[in-house]
C-alpha cells in the first residue's frame, strides 16, 4: 500500500519561501492558507460526532481540540480543530482543500436537517510566537491557557494555546471571527512560511492535494496532539482507526527532519534508505540557514538507517526531536485518551 497519490521532488522552476533561522521569538504571521467554517443548526453536534475521531463533548468552551475527517478506509482528508462558540462549533480548514473538503462533508450534512457548514467571510487566522502578543491580547486571561487546546475568547474572536516547537517556543492561534481588524501591531508581522516552519518544530502536520486521504491519522501523530479520541463511538473511518490503535498495528509515524538543502521537496517525495521506498514527505519549509526542515511519515523498522529524499539522493536527512514522545515506535503500551 503506498503512502501518498504520486511522488514528487521540488519544482526547480519556483523559489520556495523561505523561514527565519531560528524562529522570531515574539511576533506574529498572518496565515492566509487557513479557512474558518462555523457549523450551526439543530445538528451541529451529532453532524460532528459522526465525521471527526473528536468527542464533541470535549468540545467545550475553553477547550478546544484537534480532530480529524476520515474516509471509510480511515484515510485522513481532513485535520482540523474545533472551537466551541456559543451552540455553533468552528472549525478551520486548509483554503486550498477547502472546496473539496466541504463537498465531502455535505454528503453527510443534507441528513441534519437545518444544519448548515459556511465560510466566516470575515475570519482570519493569526499564528502568534512567544507570549507578550498573547498577553496583550489576553490581559490576565493568559493564565488560563496552560495546556495546548486551552482557549480564551478575545475582543472579536478566540485565543488557543497550541503545541510549543521542539526547542520550547511557546505558540498561540487568533481565530479572528468578527468584522474590523485586530488588535495586532503591524511591526510585528513575520512571513507566513516562519508560522510554517514552527508547525513543523512542534509536529503538527498538515494536508496537501498529495497527501489527503494517504494516511490513517495515526501515522500523522494526530493521537498524540490531543486529535483522535479512541473511547467515542462510531464514526466514518473509526473502525480502520480504532484497530490501528487497540491491536497495535502501527508501522509507521511521523518524523521531524532537517534536509542539507536549500531546495525543498515537495509533499509526496518519496523517502528512501537501501534503495526502496520508507517513507513520504508531508510538509517541508525553507530555513534562511540554507538548509530545510520537513516531517515526513517514516517506516519505524527504518528510522535508524541512512535516508534520503527522492531526487536529493547525496544530501544528508537528518532526525530532529519531537516536541512529544511517539511510544509506538518503542511497542510502548499505548494509552486510551
Amino acid at each position: 500500500m503506498t503512502d501518498a497519490k504520486s511522488p514528487v521532488t521540488a519544482d526547480s522552476g519556483s523559489a520556495p519561501l523561505t523561514a527565519d533561522f531560528p524562529l522570531p521569538e515574539t511576533g506574529w504571521s498572518s496565515l492566509s492558507n487557513r479557512l474558518l467554517v462555523r457549523i450551526s443548526g439543530p445538528g451541529t453536534d451529532k453532524f460532528l460526532q459522526g465525521q471527526f475521531s473528536q468527542h464533541l463533548d470535549e468540545v467545550i468552551t475553553g477547550y478546544s481540540p484537534r480532530a480529524a475527517a476520515a474516509t471509510p478506509k480511515g484515510r485522513a482528508y481532513c485535520l482540523t480543530r474545533m472551537v466551541r462558540d456559543g451552540d455553533d462549533v468552528l472549525i478551520d480548514l486548509q483554503h486550498d482543500l477547502a472546496d473539496a473538503t466541504l463537498t465531502q462533508l455535505r454528503k453527510y450534512l443534507m441528513l441534519f436537517r437545518g444544519t448548515s457548514a459556511e465560510t466566516v467571510n470575515e475570519g482570519r487566522v493569526m499564528g502568534l510566537f512567544g507570549t507578550s502578543v498573547a498577553s496583550a491580547l489576553a490581559g490576565d486571561g493568559l493564565g488560563e491557557l496552560n495546556q495546548p487546546g486551552d482557549t480564551v475568547a478575545v475582543d472579536g474572536g478566540f485565543l488557543i494555546r497550541v503545541e510549543p516547537t521542539g526547542d520550547g517556543l511557546d505558540r498561540f492561534e487568533l481565530w479572528h471571527t468578527g468584522p474590523g481588524q485586530t488588535a495586532l501591531d503591524d511591526t510585528d508581522e513575520h512571513p507566513e512560511a516562519d508560522w510554517q516552519a514552527s508547525e513543523i518544530a512542534a509536529g503538527i502536520a498538515s494536508l496537501t492535494e498529495q497527501t489527503r486521504e494517504a494516511f490513517v491519522p495515526q501515522m500523522l501523530n494526530w493521537q498524540h496532539v490531543g486529535g483522535v479520541h479512541f473511547k467515542k463511538g462510531c464514526y466514518t473511518g473509526q473502525e480502520v482507526i480504532a484497530r490501528m490503535h487497540f491491536l497495535g498495528q502501527l508501522k509507521k509515524s511521523l518524523f521531524r527532519c532537517r534536509l542539507a538543502s536549500a531546495e525543498t521537496p515537495q509533499p509526496g517525495a518519496s523517502v528512501q534508505a537501501d534503495g526502496r521506498s520508507v517513507g513520504t514527505v508531508v510538509n517541508a519549509v525553507a530555513l534562511a540557514n540554507g538548509t530545510c526542515e520537513l516531517l515526513a511519515v517514516l517506516r519505524h523498522d527504518a528510522a535508524d538507517k541512512p535516508l534520503a529524499v527522492e531526487g536529493y539522493a547525496d544530501v544528508a536527512l537528518d532526525l530532529l526531536p519531537l516536541p512529544y514522545a511517539v511510544p509506538e515506535r518503542e511497542k510502548s503500551p499505548q494509552t486510551d485518551t
